[in-house]
């Protein structure tokens, strides 16, 4: 059996800064818009894709010349997948040679799904561009398409040979020879010389396994999808590995035309700048992707994310949608889509999604874990503890459903009242993580509010800090600790360092307030209550507040049945 090595990492990494550094850059707006143009440019701002290529198409209706109009138009049309609509616009902006690079975008796209290839190849001799690495694969793929696969051959060692883009170069000659039926050829590249394999992501890795299974060495997909992701396999993969196991011949599918092959290049380029471009930016390569392949399920996912990010959950969900029920990936997209949904405040759909989730694939634990998620983050911890129990329950071995699942549910619990089951499920949640800050600060923020171990609260706390300096919700919590153990001024610095992080939370200002008011600095601690009752605290806490600016910390705590606080000290 040959060997792979290790790690193998995705493409990703390495390509976003040469994208980056390769990218011509997006063309920039006017500062100003006048009249007309205004409801155009403030949808544009707020990636409204809809409402921008309305407003865009209608003001080019009275002047069709307009660049900064035109590129404007072009792109909302590409974010929004409609490249129909795109293309007369990106024709009437390169019969202005005005350069873009999205109406370039569109052109490659154009030309790869009509059969044009032969008119790419003169467009890029005539110096039409995108980026160099996507004008260089591009040129790869039309020659594939036209049948000559020397001169595409030469075209990807012409990548290869740019700096820093020998692998990309390689991984889609790869996949070219594969395409052509020369598997050997094909995996020769993947391998690599002397050991030196390429790094692949997810897609990568499918591809090869699916090359090797083609050259009778199904054993050899399967160490190569265990090395790559261990005992942890998401359907496609943990599918892809029964079949080998089972002697079956996959068939090659990553890559069926040059069509396909241009696809994985927009991705590749999409997922390279999902990390540091602007979402907007990066959702025109995998809406290309979208464009040429339309079931490249990881192309629509990825849109999907970017749409997230710009707060356009509508076009999300919408995305998610696209997802076959029967791809493998369907339980990621719902997944997506219940996300999409909760964001858009649609909890109640939110909510249906995942329940009919949970039904269609109910040995999915993440499926469970994530309506038990959107039950507590709506309040709802009865059902949220329901679910969270369907979820661990689906591991023979508690330990496997990791530390996360005990500490949501023991959140859950304590939320409900049920503290013994609740400290149970932290301190098991810590024995599965060690130190894990967000589990220490819990468990003991909670025992202080219950006045119980305060010293080991305390020392969790500590802990949690140490491990998260900047986290202002676990520096409070040390804060806290230190008023109730009656450490006033020793509290006063966290509790500061605590409000500078988190000046807008409601609890924290209560608190600061509580620590002035206990050293004596009874301006400032008013001061800090007002402004706690400014940012919108629970009810129940806002007429406490309001009654400790009536009568002060002590007279509450006197009503409340509590021992008033003593003189600061500095013990």
């Amino acid at each position: 059996m040959m060997g792979f090595p290790v790690p193998l990492q995705p493409l990703r990494s390495s390509l976003t800064a040469i994208v980056l550094c390769l990218s011509v850059a997006a063309p920039a707006g006017a500062e100003s818009l006048s009249g007309s143009y205004l409801a155009a440019r403030q949808a544009g701002i707020q990636s409204d894709f809809v409402a921008a290529a309305d407003y865009f198409t209608r003001a080019l209706a009275r002047d069709s010349s307009d660049q900064f109009l035109l590129e404007n138009a072009l792109s909302s049309h590409v974010n929004l997948g409609d490249f129909k609509q795109a293309l007369p616009i990106a024709r009437r902006l390169q019969a202005l040679q005005a350069n873009s690079q999205t109406a370039n975008l569109v052109m490659t796209v154009d030309a790869f799904k009509q059969g044009r290839s032969s008119d790419l190849l003169a467009d890029l001799d005539a110096g039409m561009t995108v980026m160099p690495l996507i004008d260089g694969l591009a040129r790869a793929w039309a020659e594939v398409d036209q049948g000559n696969m020397t001169a595409a051959v030469e075209a990807f060692d012409a990548v290869s040979a740019t700096k820093g883009l020998d692998s990309f170069g390689r991984y889609h000659k790869a996949l070219a020879l594969a395409s052509a039926g020369d598997f050997e050829g094909s995996e020769k590249l993947f391998e690599g010389e002397d050991g030196n394999a390429l790094r692949l992501d997810r897609r990568g890795i499918e591809a090869r396994v699916q090359v090797l299974s083609q050259l009778e060495r199904n054993s050899d997909g399967v160490a190569l999808i265990d090395r790559a992701f261990g005992a942890e396999l998401d359907p496609v993969m943990a599918g892809l590995r029964a079949q080998l196991e089972a002697g079956e011949s996959l068939p090659f599918t990553a890559v069926a035309s040059a069509s396909d092959g241009m696809a994985e290049v927009f991705y590749m380029v999409a997922s390279a700048l999902s990390s540091d471009a602007s979402p907007g930016y990066a959702l025109m390569f995998s809406r290309a992707a979208e464009e040429l392949n339309p079931g490249h399920v990881d192309a629509i996912l990825l849109s999907a994310s970017f749409l997230e990010r710009l707060n356009q959950f509508a076009l999300a969900t919408e995305a998610y949608d696209r997802v076959p029920r029967e791809h493998p990936e369907f339980y990621s997209a719902e997944l997506g889509r219940a996300e999409a949904l909760r964001r858009d405040g649609k909890i109640e759909r939110a909510v249906e999604v995942l329940t009919q989730l949970s039904e269609s694939h109910p040995e999915l634990a993440v499926v469970q874990t994530s309506l038990g998620d959107l039950y507590r983050q709506q309040s709802d911890y009865a059902d949220a503890v329901q679910a969270y129990n369907k979820a661990i329950a689906l591991y023979d071995d508690p330990k496997e459903a990791g530390w996360r699942a005990f500490y949501v549910r023991g959140i859950s619990y304590e939320r409900t009242d049920q503290w013994d089951k609740a400290e149970a499920d932290l301190r098991y949640a810590l024995t599965l993580q060690p130190d894990e800050p967000r589990v220490l600060n819990y468990l003991g923020y909670s025992m202080l509010e219950m006045n119980i171990k305060l010293d080991e609260a305390l020392s969790m706390i500590e802990t949690a800090v140490k491990a998260s300096p900047d986290s202002g919700y676990i520096i409070d919590s040390l804060g806290w600790a230190l008023f109730r153990m009656g450490r006033y001024q020793d509290a006063v610095d966290p509790m500061e360092r605590a409000v500078e992080l988190m000046p807008l939370d409601p609890i924290v200002n209560d608190h600061v307030g509580d620590v002035y008011w206990a050293v004596g600095r009874l301006r400032e601690a008013n001061f800090q209550w007002r402004r706690a009752l400014s940012f919108d605290p629970e009810p129940e806490e806002a007429k406490r507040i309001r009654r400790k600016l009536e009568v002060g910390l002590n007279a509450v705590l006197k009503e409340e049945g509590a021992a008033p606080i003593s003189v600061a000290n500095d013990g």
